[in-house]
């Protein structure tokens, strides 16, 4: 009662909701009395969001409860996140004004920094049943090319893996760049996953829920089989969860994202490479466009990728037009003089620049 008494103090009621469109969407009605932000935590994690994807989502929610109306009184945060739904739905009301307000406090942050905010406010939104207004409009960006190792580096990066200290760099390494897997794809995938008969892996539940199976080589088999014999000599360490696990540390625990950047970290030191340039995502990115570059097709390389949509596969054309680019630069080194040769008219304006001599 306390809060709710506070909460009618510090944010009057705009006006009577008596509409059908302003009315609490009927699957909330059982929320109804609960504080908001909980019930919606409580929705993403239902919907299986990442832990990454529920932090970003939380940033912007605690963002537009902290941002304030005229004739509300600037409270703390956790006052507005206490509120229940039903109050809730009336105060993110997009028409209200507090949702234009918070995004123009965006102003400073990069495009793509918005646009993840802005889509934690779309989905906060719809949860209510509120629309998101037609008024406001994404920044335009330019997806950034993806960082792929080149061929000296990929050569360094072999070199590197094959002398390290570790055995499961190989295996791990060489499944990564012949799959494309992404790095949680890889730390969760058990043994029982990968069929070295067929030549290929389950990989289950991957971004978006998605099942898939990726392909692999004669090479990365015969490093699978090498890595089950020493896998089997850490048996007597696993622990919970890694017992079923692919690959597991020396403790005998399964491996986590955060442990393989590390062992890119490792590697990229002895192959003298920039660490930033090399992480898993690197590697999965080097697949897809050595996979290109070999003659593979955009659909191919997206089921292969697990690509929800193919727009996202072809980020690689531009990788591969790139490339083209560069060779053909590097192909175009001026030819020697030819005092001598009298140019023809036709000739003129060619791809080397001659001109046409006096007569």
């Amino acid at each position: 009662m306390q809060i709710e008494n506070d909460v009618n103090r510090n944010f009057p009621r705009q006006r009577k909701l008596d509409s059908l469109s302003k009315r609490l969407p009927t699957r909330l009605h059982r929320l109804s009395g609960l504080p908001w932000f909980e019930c919606w935590i409580s929705q993403l994690k239902a919907e299986k969001k990442s832990e990454h994807t529920i932090r970003a989502y939380t940033r912007a929610a605690k963002g537009i409860a902290s941002t304030f109306l005229p004739d509300e009184t600037p409270v703390e945060i956790d006052l507005f996140l206490s509120v229940n739904v039903e109050r809730a739905h009336e105060l993110l009301d997009p028409e209200l004004g507090r949702i234009d307000s918070w995004i123009s406090s965006l102003d400073e942050l990069s495009p793509s920094s918005v646009n993840a905010r802005i889509a934690a406010a779309s989905h906060l939104l719809r949860w209510f049943g509120h629309p998101m207004p037609d008024w406001i409009r994404r920044p335009a960006r330019r997806r950034p090319l993806p960082k792929t190792l080149n061929k000296r580096e990929l050569l360094r990066f072999n070199n590197a893996v094959a002398s390290f200290k570790d055995p499961i760099a190989g295996p791990l390494a060489t499944m990564m760049l012949e799959t494309g897997v992404r790095v949680s794809e890889i730390c969760n995938m058990d043994v029982e996953d990968v069929d070295l008969d067929d030549l290929s892996a389950l990989v289950l539940g991957g971004k978006g829920e998605k099942d898939r199976t990726v392909l692999f080589t004669i090479q990365t088999k015969t490093m699978i089989e090498e890595w089950l014999r020493e896998r089997s000599v850490r048996d007597s360490g696993l622990k919970g969860e890694g017992r079923n696990s692919l690959f597991i540390t020396k403790s005998g625990s399964r491996i986590t994202p955060r442990w393989v950047q590390k062992l890119m970290d490792k590697l990229a030191e002895s192959a003298s490479i920039p660490r930033s340039r090399l992480t898993p995502h690197t590697l999965r990115h080097t697949f897809a466009s050595g996979l290109l570059e070999r003659g593979a097709d955009l659909v191919t390389i997206q089921r292969l990728l697990g690509h929800a949509s193919i727009a996202t596969t072809r980020v690689y054309l531009e990788i591969s037009d790139q490339t083209l680019r560069e060779i053909y630069r590097r192909a175009q080194k001026p030819l020697p003089s030819m005092p001598s040769v009298q140019h023809e008219t036709d000739l003129e304006g060619t791809l080397h620049g001659l001109h046409k001599s006096s007569s």
